[in-house]
């Protein structure tokens, strides 16, 4: 089969449970032998279907779909600005596509073109987060009793909104503020002026701006009840609120309740997510310490990586990285001076399977597990190429899970399983699922405001957060 050619690229925009996905199929001169691969930006969609359309389709159609080698080396250097997260992803769907398509060819499931698996199933984590310790913790006992053994936590912080939390209460009494009514800051009359204008103008919900339901949006910081922040809430801003102190005390609040009530035979995860300086980070990673966390995830941002040495010689709190790379050079210090545990590369924004193997044998190398990045706007194309590398890696150590939505299961026959805490393959050939692309065309994009991208989280004085 050395003469089967790329014939045509296709683009297809989705949003079977209310996250963009963007998904690549590529077709072949070889009647009914085709790929898919995962491009999905949720945030920026429709620069990477240009990329795709514009200028790596026109590229790479006649080449041999199994010099994927070739293929992705030639477009990664012809594009000439490389990496950023438009190219990467653009290459990403084109890489998956052609590894499905080499591994039909075969008759293998791409964990087999790897090498093999090393293991049967790859266990996953799940999210718990609540607007208390104890919220938290009912839905930790939930995701037990369903056999899952790994739990990312996350709980609001009193008075304030921050990633990864439920909204924050307001006007009721808890163990760390007993009166948090009044909002982060004093309500100064300039505070009360801003505040009123802008939430006049703000009248769209936060499930209309980003199309998902009230209870999805709780688990992100955002208010139930649908609004922006009112009066009730008086910040220099009217969007989600961040302040790293109240944040530290409440997660290691958490921690230690979480230990009180479950000890040590659960696995907890904790994501920072870059939101706090590096000296209050270092800071913060020694404090956890005692907790034993499985890992510690994104506790700087990319450009304070440094800081990890700093880290690593006062602690040995596990350490997770990698969410915000869009290149796969980008970790390579990372890993090459040990300063991370587990990288975290979000494989649809570094250019796909091919560049994601070499880093995860690196990883081996050198004694870093890998957790690709995999949270609910990774599409199950892109959940199913993460699986092929996890059951094949030796140095595999969690993965992300999603739990995939009916529609979402109706669209892409094939989506890998979850059950007993773990991910399952279909063993099937190639990346083992497909995309039904009439019932993809009943879920086309919703409209949202600034094009989808998420709402800044800021300071109480208005100053923007990191990431």
């Amino acid at each position: 089969m050395n003469d089967v050619k790329v014939k045509n690229v296709k683009v297809i925009f989705t949003e079977p449970d209310n996250i963009r996905l963007v998904i690549v199929k590529i077709d072949t001169n070889q009647p009914g032998l085709y790929g898919v691969g995962c491009a999905t930006f949720t945030q920026r969609p429709t620069p990477v279907k240009a990329a795709i359309e514009d200028y790596l389709a026109p590229f790479i159609e006649g080449k041999n779909v199994n010099d994927i080698e070739d293929i992705w080396a030639s477009s990664y250097v012809s594009s000439y600005w490389r990496n950023g997260p438009v190219l990467n992803n653009a290459l990403s769907g084109i890489d998956q596509a052609l590894w499905d398509i080499k591994g039909k060819l075969a008759n293998m499931p791409v964990y087999d073109l790897l090498g093999g698996r090393s293991r049967e199933a790859a266990p996953v984590y799940v999210h718990a987060s609540g607007d208390s310790n104890e919220e938290v913790g009912d839905v930790m006992q939930k995701y037990m009793e369903k056999g899952f053994h790994h739990i990312r936590v996350q709980v609001a912080t009193p008075g304030y909104a921050t990633y990864g939390n439920k909204s924050a209460k307001t006007g009721e009494e808890t163990s760390l503020n007993k009166d948090v009514s009044k909002g982060p800051i004093a309500a100064t009359s300039w505070v009360s002026s801003w505040v009123s204008e802008r939430s006049d103008a703000a009248k769209l919900t936060n499930s209309d701006r980003y199309g998902v339901s009230a209870s999805e949006s709780n688990k992100y910081g955002r208010s139930s009840e649908g609004k922006l922040y009112g009066k009730s809430r008086l910040s220099a801003h009217p969007g989600g609120i961040f302040e790293p102190v109240p944040y530290m005390t409440s997660a290691i609040s958490l921690f230690e309740y979480i230990r009180e009530r479950f000890g040590y035979g659960i696995e907890i995860l904790h994501d920072v997510h870059e939101r706090i300086s590096p000296i209050q980070g270092v800071w913060f990673a020694k404090q956890v310490e005692k907790y034993r966390l499985f890992f510690l995830e994104d506790l700087f941002s990319p450009e304070d990586q440094h800081y990890f040495e700093m880290v690593r010689q006062q602690c040995a709190t596990p350490i997770a990285m990698g969410e915000l790379y869009v290149s796969p050079n980008d970790v390579i210090p990372m890993m090459k001076n040990k300063l991370i545990d587990f990288i975290r590369i979000h494989i649809s924004d570094i250019g796909g399977i091919t560049p994601a193997r070499k880093i995860a044998t690196f990883g081996e190398l050198m004694g870093i597990k890998t957790a690709w990045h995999g949270p609910g706007d990774t599409s199950p194309v892109g959940h199913a190429a993460n699986l092929a590398l996890n059951l094949n890696s030796q140095n595999f150590g969690i993965q992300e899970a999603a739990i995939f939505g009916e529609n979402s299961k109706e669209v892409f026959p094939g989506c890998p399983e979850l059950r007993d805490g773990m991910m399952w393959s279909n063993g099937k050939p190639g990346l083992g699922i497909d995309i039904n692309e009439e019932l993809a065309k009943k879920f086309p994009f919703k409209e949202r405001v600034w094009g989808g991208a998420w709402d800044t989280v800021r300071r109480a004085d208005g100053g923007v957060v990191k990431p």
